[in-house]
């Protein structure tokens, strides 16, 4: 489907909106969507967001896939749960990437009754992101739309952005990264099966399929929260390549142990939450220096969470 045909879908008249990638939903962008939200309602209009897949951050290698801090899904969840009335996704392709910015907002201003657009103090629109703020302005006092921009939230000196949250989880500061986003960083996967190496430890975990796409946290041991539908299970979780064992994996992997359930899980969709970075992944001289230490994280993760509550 065409962009065109995916905004004409939308079938709204009066709306205000805005537009963007919104990776992470961070409290940035939070933000501007609480904004856009009680704007909307006070003027009697829709409130819409904007936002294209995939990214056009991937799609033009400005990042790389195992760098994206939220899946589609993921984004559209959290823009709702945020009072949004219309999530509009567009298919990012070559030919909506060549589209100047006074073609596009046309089309959006004709599909959504475009009356204000909410952007971003750095949002940039259109053909080589040649739409700049100044630029949409012009756009917006030709076509009859206000635009307002809405400044950058910061934590201390530090602009909470989408690009300094991936540095954080690469760096395994997740406390930080999780008060730039506003919430604990996730990943949602399948549980599948793996070679079953912790159950013959005596700490079974339970193995992720996650989305190529998205980022992993630092290898290390993370305090976790697990949830599968309405059940939650405080977790300690590895992410990394098991370096204690003869064959190390190839790639990291994602393999949180589930405190105080026998369930597996199989088949099913899993949240992982990361709340709290324990230490980093190390190879131990033998497995049972291994599972020595994995009492001590669980403890730890214990701790973390009783003293959190």
């Amino acid at each position: 489907m065409n962009y065109i045909e995916a905004l004409q879908q939308a079938n709204l008249k009066e709306s205000w909106a805005t537009i963007g990638a919104f990776d992470g939903v961070h409290i940035g962008h939070r933000t501007l969507f609480l904004k856009l939200v009680d704007g909307a309602r006070q003027d009697g209009c829709k409130a819409v967001a904007i936002t294209f897949e995939p990214l056009p951050a991937l799609f033009f290698n400005r990042i790389k896939n195992g760098q994206v801090l939220t899946t589609l899904a993921q984004r559209v969840s959290l823009i709702k749960a945020l009072g949004i009335d219309e999530v509009i996704v567009l298919d990012f392709d070559q030919t909506i990437a060549d589209v100047e910015a006074f073609p596009f907002l046309q089309q959006v201003h004709k599909a959504i009754g475009l009356r204000r657009l909410l952007s971003g103090f750095n949002s940039r629109i259109g053909k080589d992101q040649a739409g700049a703020v100044p630029k949409l302005q012009e756009i917006g006092q030709v076509l009859g739309f206000c635009v307002e921009v809405v400044p950058p939230v910061k934590n201390g000196q530090e602009i909470i952005s989408s690009s300094n949250i991936r540095k954080l989880l690469k760096a395994g500061e997740i406390t930080r990264a999780n008060q730039f986003l506003g919430r604990p960083y996730a990943l949602i996967g399948e549980v599948v099966h793996g070679e079953h190496r912790g159950s013959k430890l005596g700490i079974p975990t339970a193995n992720l399929r996650l989305p190529a796409e998205q980022m992993l946290p630092a290898s290390g041991v993370y305090a976790c929260r697990a949830s599968v539908g309405e059940l939650a299970f405080i977790a300690v979780t590895n992410v990394g390549i098991r370096p204690t064992f003869e064959n190390p994996l190839p790639v990291p992997r994602v393999e949180p142990h589930l405190l105080d359930t026998s369930e597996t899980f199989y088949g099913v969709n899993l949240e992982l939450e990361f709340f709290a970075f324990l230490r980093p992944e190390i190879k131990f001289p033998d497995a049972k220096a291994l599972v020595a230490q994995i009492q001590l994280d669980i403890q730890k993760t214990r701790e973390y969470f009783a003293n959190a509550a």
